[in-house]
């Protein structure tokens, strides 16, 4: 028997709730037009979002669309201010409930995991299956295509559902979940909301139970709809493939990208999360490399090079490292002259 989110929907709505949704929604936006606008007259705003919350008159707008290159293109939809901070209110309210029920071994959008656990522990994996790299790992890595555009709006509340008793609570998730549809009607969710993010990791958590319990991979690494299972039988991975398509999209509507499941061996490198792992160490991949350069030229700031130092000092880059700190040298000379 699942266990049931306690919950209310007046812990969503409180204005102390909303405040607060305030607080973190605003970090790092307040030079934003939009969020200026919202603020002049925070206290009425919020005070009428939250009667309109109460009286269940509420009903979630339309989306501002535009693209960005991170490299591929990605279709960005931007929902109001007033949006917004309902998303984020329902997020402080429903996350570490949510969280509580995830697998250890998901790591995309949650606290304290992240791609840098993540990789951690996809070293720890690749030392178990190969018992401290004395026989061949495999590891078989899949994508989910189109991932966020494929979610379906029936399948993630019916989960959803199983876990909420609280009616008004549904029926504001249907509210938000409902605003959005993709290329088709009932399917899809947008990038921009932070709910996204976690109804994602909702409907993932089925596939990822299945994995664990059903399939019995020890091994298991997901990191939003990349993942990987590790093993040293090679056929035992090869036979799971048909199983994992048609359990997505049995169960959640989903397929496996055509092109993006893969079988190899740690000893000759795994591309995961940006960087190519081996048995002793990890190197950053030759386009996460390149677009890094890129933006190191169009933008030579100290906040750029610092997150690239971040970056590359969770792998094996000191040549690299040593290329950037020359580079943050020359440039800065440039700025300064």
């Amino acid at each position: 028997m699942k266990k049931l989110c306690s919950s209310s929907y007046d812990d969503i709505i409180a204005i102390e709730n909303l405040l607060g949704a305030w607080q973190e929604f605003v970090c790092g936006k307040r030079a934003k037009r939009d969020v200026q606008d919202f603020s002049r007259n925070l206290i009425d705003e919020v005070s009428a979002l939250h009667d309109d919350l109460a009286r269940g008159a509420y009903r979630h707008g339309g989306y501002e669309h535009f693209v960005v290159h991170d490299p591929k293109r990605r279709d960005i939809h931007k929902a109001s201010v007033r949006d917004r901070l309902v998303h984020h209110a329902v997020y402080r309210v429903l996350y570490l409930f949510f969280d509580s029920t995830f697998i250890a071994d998901s790591f995309s959008c949650r606290f304290g995991k992240g791609t840098h656990r993540a990789m951690d522990r996809f070293r720890s994996f690749a030392y178990q299956a190969s018992h401290n790299h004395t026989r061949t790992a495999w590891v078989l890595q899949c994508d989910i295509r189109k991932f966020f555009a494929s979610v379906d709006h029936a399948i993630l509340l019916s989960i959803l559902s199983e876990y909420i008793p609280d009616r008004r609570i549904m029926g504001l998730l249907v509210n938000i979940i409902a605003s959005f549809s993709g290329v088709r009607p009932g399917v899809g969710l947008p990038l921009g909301n932070l709910t996204s993010q976690l109804f994602v990791n909702i409907y993932m958590n089925v596939f990822d139970q299945w994995v664990k319990h059903r399939l019995h991979a020890r091994g298991y690494v997901r990191y939003a709809d990349d993942f990987v299972i590790f093993s040293y039988d090679r056929t035992a991975l090869v036979k799971a493939i048909p199983l994992i398509g048609q359990f997505l999209q049995e169960h959640l509507h989903l397929s496996l990208h055509p092109t993006k499941v893969h079988i190899r061996t740690v000893a000759s490198g795994v591309d995961f999360l940006g960087w190519v792992h081996f048995p002793d160490h990890r190197v950053l991949r030759m386009a996460t490399q390149r677009r890094m350069m890129r933006r190191i030229v169009a933008h030579p700031t100290d906040a750029t090079f610092q997150s690239y130092y971040g970056l590359l000092g969770h792998g094996n880059a000191q040549g690299l490292t040593a290329t950037v700190r020359n580079m943050h040298w020359l440039l800065q000379d440039q700025l300064i002259s």
